[in-house]
Formats: structure tokens, sequence, C-alpha cells
């Protein structure tokens, strides 16, 4: 399922702003972006999304609304940094043989003499630790209102094979009476009026309706539909149980479609067939 999260504050002397956003995956993958001065809060940032998110493509990203600020409110000044430029540039003024002053607009351009990479310091985990779990509690929000519409949409789809189900359950007996019917004029037509041994039909009569009884398969099916039912009603996350239960109702409904040997009964198992396949397709959002 899909989530997005975000929270913004004051971190480390300046205004850091986290968002979090999830994709669904079989696992869990995480991805940080994160400035310079988070990089010693990675561990536990991680051990955090760990226990926030079971699975998903998790992508934390971290900057700064407001650089950390130095004492006196602006990052502190690399002199270092700015000499090293100076010199550099009027080494190069030498060896192209280029006449001109080295303005001071000239070094701020190349040595960034403010903000120095080598002057950051490392915000340390309690300052962002309650940006990041109010991030991931809105993302984890925002993964649970997504669930509950999907949740509500495969209760459908497996509504409606249910229906199907039963549709099938009505039409089987009728199919058997319409097959012994149709072969008891076969033989009387074949036999053209001469007698023919009614117990003998009978019995050919049993052993094609034993061996096109669906009711088994309509038992199992109507099991694995009551197990996702309440798979659904579960907190954690169900979807590699919904997806073996929906191979189960394929094999059911496969079995059941060869052994219908009736029209109505076959457009009934197309119809549950479609109504799986949609929900097949709507797992793939489903953590």
């Amino acid at each position: 399922m899909t989530g997005f999260g975000a929270a913004e504050g004051p971190a480390g002397g300046g205004t850091l702003r986290v968002e979090i956003r999830s994709v669904n995956h079989r696992f869990l993958n995480l991805a940080l972006r994160l400035p310079e001065e988070l990089g010693v809060c990675e561990p536990e940032l991680r051990d955090l999304l760990r226990r926030e998110f079971d699975r998903g493509h998790v992508a934390l990203a971290a900057r700064w609304l407001q650089s950390p600020a130095g004492p006196n409110g602006f990052d502190p000044i690399d002199h270092a940094r700015a000499r090293t430029a100076a010199a550099r540039l009027r080494e190069l003024q030498t060896v192209l043989g280029v006449a001109g002053e080295i303005s001071l607009e000239m070094v701020l351009r190349h040595a960034e003499m403010l903000g120095s990479s080598n002057g950051t310091q490392p915000v340390g985990w309690n300052e962002v630790e309650g940006l990041v779990r109010t991030a991931a509690r809105a993302c984890r929000d925002a993964r649970a209102r997504e669930g509950k519409v999907l949740a509500d949409e495969l209760r459908e789809r497996l509504a409606a094979m249910a229906r199907e189900a039963d549709r099938v359950r009505g039409l089987a007996p009728l199919r058997v009476a319409a097959q012994r019917d149709r072969l008891r004029l076969a033989v009387v037509q074949l036999l053209e009026g001469r007698p023919f041994d009614e117990q003998r039909l009978a019995t050919e009569i049993a052993v094609l309706a034993e061996r096109q009884d669906v009711t088994e398969e309509l038992v199992r099916l109507d099991a694995h539909l009551a197990a996702c039912q309440a798979a659904l009603t579960e907190d954690s996350a169900v979807g590699k149980q919904l997806g073996f239960l929906a191979q189960e109702l394929g094999r059911e409904m496969n079995t059941i479609g060869s052994k219908a040997n009736d029209v109505a009964m076959q457009h009934a198992v197309v119809a549950m067939k479609g109504e799986l396949e949609r929900f097949r397709e709507q797992l793939e959002n489903l953590a």
C-alpha cells in the first residue's frame, strides 16, 4: 500500500523536515536520503523504521528548511579554505598571464567559505527521533486509510464469488436430472422401443452423477472464502496469506469447471474466475 507522512521542527539549531513515502513491496526495503549532519543517526533510524513497517519499499528523505547556524546566527567562516582559494586563483593568474585583481567575490564563488562541509556538526538521534516517529505515524495512518478502502473492495469480490458458488450449488441437482432425462431418451431412441434394464440405467446415471459431483469442491471453496474474510479483519500484514488462498480458490474453481458439463454452471464458474482475477489484481496493492 502507498503512504506518505511528513514532519518538520527544530533540530540541531536549524529546522528539519522529514518525509516518508512507502509503496507496496514483497519485503521491507529501506532507502534513506539524509543530510551529512544526520549520518550518525542512520543505525537508530533504520531500527525505528523496521519496527514501524513490516513490508514495503519505504523511502525517507530529510532536508534542512533552515540550516544549523553558528553561534552568531551564521555558519562559521572557513578562513583556511578562503586563503587557499585566493592563492589558487593567483597561481592560475600567473600561469595564464592574466592581469587583474583577485576580488572578494571571486574568492567567495570558489572557496565555499561559508558553511564548509568540514565544519558540519553531527545532530544527535534524540533531536530527530520525534520528527521521524511523527512522520512514520502519519505514513502508517495514510496506509491504513488506503487499506480500509482496499479491504472493502476485496470483500466485495469475495461476496461476488460466494454468490456464484451458490448459483453453482443450486444448478448442480438440476444438471443431474437433466442428464438423467437425456440419457434415458438416448437409450429409448437407440433401442427403438425395445425393453431395456431400468436397474442398469439407474446404476449408470448414479455413477455419472458421482463422477460429476462438485459438493466437496464447493465445501472447500466456501472454507477458503471464509478464511479470506477472516484474514481481512486482522491488523497484521495478510497479503501473502491471501495470495495463497487465492491460489486455492482458483484450484477449486478449475475442478468445478472441469466437472460442470453444463452451460449454466460453466457460465457461473467463468464469472467466479473473473472475480478472482480482480481479487488478485487488488492483492498487488496489499501489504
